[in-house]
């Protein structure tokens, strides 16, 4: 008997929560469609819910595209294909090289890191910064920001490269001189 008691409190105090938290609440019918379906139409223009399969309904983040349908996306990893990539991510449009070291015997190594700030082909569609580390016997080492003109080749190349590829023509693999970098 005590059993039974206790699953009808504990039933009565969830039927209790329930309805005062306001989880459960009368609707009237006069202003909520009997149909579901112009129901869950209702709901989803005031934002009260979601479609999961609705072809005509955009996400709010923005539209998002695969890796592969972009252009410039698919020129820089191209033209990069000769250092390591260290960080690679294509939400945030961001591409970041490791250390690339020219010449082994050298101590100056670079870091390349390219910023898509749009999907279109255009001039300032990307920014390209480069960067020069120069160690003493791997030990005490200077970074630096590489002010040349070779940023603004990587960028030309980047968008060429994408001009290509958008219109359907074969691919030319750059030769980059990385100034400032002895070899």
């Amino acid at each position: 008997m005590s059993n039974f008691l206790t699953k009808l409190s504990l039933f009565i105090l969830i039927i209790s929560a329930l309805t005062n938290c306001n989880i459960y609440r009368p609707t009237d019918t006069r202003k909520v469609p009997v149909n579901v379906t112009e129901r869950a139409q209702k709901n989803i223009q005031e934002g009260k819910g979601f479609k999961i399969f609705d072809s005509q309904r955009s996400l709010g983040g923005g539209t998002f595209e695969f890796a592969t349908s972009n252009e410039l996306w698919r020129a820089t990893i191209n033209i990069l294909d000769f250092v390591p990539l260290a960080n690679v991510e294509y939400s945030g449009g961001i591409i970041i090289t490791d250390w690339y070291q020219v010449d082994q015997t050298e101590n100056t190594s670079i870091k390349i890191s390219v910023r898509f700030l749009t999907n279109e082909i255009r001039s300032d569609a990307l920014e390209v910064s480069i960067f020069k580390k120069t160690c003493n016997q791997q030990i005490n080492c200077a970074t630096s920001k590489l002010n040349s003109n070779l940023s603004d080749e990587i960028k030309k190349e980047i968008l060429s490269q994408a001009t290509r590829i958008k219109e359907n023509q074969p691919l030319v693999k750059p030769d980059f001189k990385f100034p400032g970098i002895d070899r």
